[in-house]
């Protein structure tokens, strides 16, 4: 797969919070751009938009 994109909003150079998205089959591939042949993370794009719903709202319940 080589349609991955980076964030507009990343920091880019040493910034530790970017991930890349690729879409492929109808599915969204999530991977980390530091990490980029580790693990993914594979959303159906109903999944991803509700997950990128909740990180806009702050609705995750994420340790801080």
């Amino acid at each position: 797969m080589s349609n991955w994109r980076k964030s507009s909003h990343s920091g880019g150079g040493n910034d530790d919070a970017c991930v890349e998205l690729a879409e492929l089959g109808g599915r969204v591939w999530v991977r980390d751009s530091r990490n980029p042949d580790g693990e993914r993370l594979v959303f159906g794009r109903e999944a991803f938009g509700g997950l990128l719903a909740r990180v806009k709202r702050d609705a995750l319940d994420l340790p801080r």
